[in-house]
């Protein structure tokens, strides 16, 4: 399912209880170092997917 979709289907009352949910499991000093943890996690990805497309089309000029 699209994420955009479910984004759609929650409501502003349902998007607060969720936010508030996750401040009562993680505490609000815990949420900045969840998020940078993210943040990190989506940048290496990204680095990952430019140097694997970088060695593909290394590979593509080796084979040529």
């Amino acid at each position: 399912m699209n994420l955009s979709l479910i984004l759609l289907a929650l409501g502003p009352g349902q998007i607060v209880l969720i936010a508030l949910a996750i401040i009562l499991l993680f505490g609000v000093n815990k949420i900045p170092q969840l998020m940078k943890g993210v943040g990190r996690g989506i940048k290496d990805f990204k680095e990952e997917m430019k140097d694997d497309s970088k060695t593909e089309d290394d590979s593509k000029i080796e084979d040529e």
